[in-house]
């Protein structure tokens, strides 16, 4: 008797204004992957309780629990989920295409998206 594998338990803590959230909840739309939504309300602090701490020590979203294993920073999931829900998947076959794929993704995560992020504009008081 072949078993059916049980459905992953899948759980987002996210903020609907952060692009990185954005990333991952596009990610589990396009795989179809179901999921449990925590909202973490960045702009009231909600990311800096204790609770939320305990599940991402950097108090930044998204933060992605499946089956108990929390995982952060929003590209990790990505290849996390793409690696563990393989279809469809994210990045092209061919390898010259993935890198493209790659260098932009860097592009947006340690250069644009930045430059936006309630941290940095924090600190310089905009």
């Amino acid at each position: 008797e072949v078993k059916e594998e049980e459905a992953p338990v899948v759980e987002l803590y996210s903020y609907w204004r952060s692009s990185c959230s954005w990333r991952v909840r596009i990610a589990l739309a396009l795989k179809g992957i179901e999921y449990k939504y925590h909202d973490v309300h960045l702009v009231e602090g909600k990311q800096k309780a204790d609770d939320y701490v305990a599940i991402n020590p950097m108090k930044q979203v998204p933060s992605l629990i499946v089956d108990g294993v929390a995982l952060t920073q929003s590209v990790a999931i990505l290849e996390f989920l793409d690696e563990r829900f393989p279809e469809p998947a994210l990045l092209p076959k061919d390898f010259t295409l993935r890198a493209a794929v790659r260098a932009i993704v860097e592009t947006i995560n340690s250069g644009i998206q930045p430059i936006q992020n309630f941290s940095v504009l924090g600190r310089i008081g905009a």
